[in-house]
């Protein structure tokens, strides 16, 4: 975390243990969401807004090694080479 991103607030905890969030940081962080995440550590809490993902940036990012790469010529080969290959 950098110290020069922090930003301080005080806020009261009511008689339910609930505090209320900065209208601003809702606005920037929570954007359509309405749920956070809670990490509790040694004497801090961590307030992290929940976000979805868009795992659509992974999507036709494969990595071959260079054997792969020389069956690809080769559909029949490269069939054979996976059917054959042991995955860890």
């Amino acid at each position: 975390m950098s110290i020069l991103n922090v930003n301080t607030k005080i806020r009261k905890v009511d008689s339910q243990g609930r505090i209320i969030l900065p209208r601003e940081w809702r606005k920037r962080e929570l954007k359509d969401g309405n749920e956070v995440i809670i990490i509790e550590e040694e004497g801090i809490l961590r307030i992290i807004p929940k976000k979805k993902i868009d795992l659509t940036q992974f999507f036709d990012s494969l990595e071959f090694d260079d054997e792969l790469v020389d069956k690809l010529e080769d559909w029949s080969k490269f069939e054979n080479y996976l059917l054959n290959k042991k995955f860890r």
